[in-house]
């Protein structure tokens, strides 16, 4: 009896521990240290969610950047790339058949497509692209939005992040800030 009583009172007091007391102090230092990330970094226009900066979404219109492709049409709730082999028929389909339509979506573009825009992140929401795949994009949004190249180049170039230490990532852009920061200039 001795040894229930002592299994039961451990577990008690680890499931109060582990269960009730860290959770809560982990969830309160989150959002006293960094509220923004610790809610889901959500990006709020006229009391409306857009988006968050941390999922990437689907953008359609010849006027908005596109983000890499989703395996799941960017449902959160079930992330993860398409687990197809780089030697698959199947994959090499779909990157063919992504790769047509980027060029139909861009026609005055003469460079190749980035393998970017071709292949899906692991997570299948990856919020950020390359600066190249951006400015690749440049002719087609400049057209659509009437505005000038220059200007969406340097709205590309003026929200590139680049790592604190460049040895530990690539530059990135956001795909929704920059949408948003184009439909902003309008």
């Amino acid at each position: 009896m001795n040894q229930l009583r002592a299994a039961l009172s451990s577990f008690i007091l680890l499931f109060l521990l582990v269960g009730v007391v860290y959770p809560v102090l982990v969830y309160g230092a989150s959002q006293l240290v960094f509220p923004e990330k610790a809610n889901g970094s959500l990006i709020y226009i006229n009391n409306k969610v857009k988006g968050s900066q941390l999922l990437g979404q689907q953008f359609t219109e010849p006027k908005y950047f596109q983000g890499r492709p989703s395996a799941n049409q960017y449902d959160a709730e079930q992330s993860g790339g398409s687990n197809l082999s780089p030697l698959s028929v199947k994959f090499a389909e779909e990157v063919a058949n992504r790769r047509k339509i980027l060029k139909s979506e861009n026609t005055m573009q003469r460079k190749p497509v980035p393998q970017l825009l071709l292949t899906e992140s692991g997570s299948g929401l990856d919020p950020d692209i390359s600066p190249a795949a951006a400015y690749w994009q440049v002719l087609r949004i400049a057209k659509s939005r009437h505005i000038s190249e220059q200007y969406v180049h340097e709205l590309i170039k003026t929200m590139t992040k680049v790592p604190n230490l460049s040895f530990l990532g690539q530059p990135t852009v956001n795909v929704l800030d920059l949408n948003l920061a184009l439909d902003k200039g309008e």
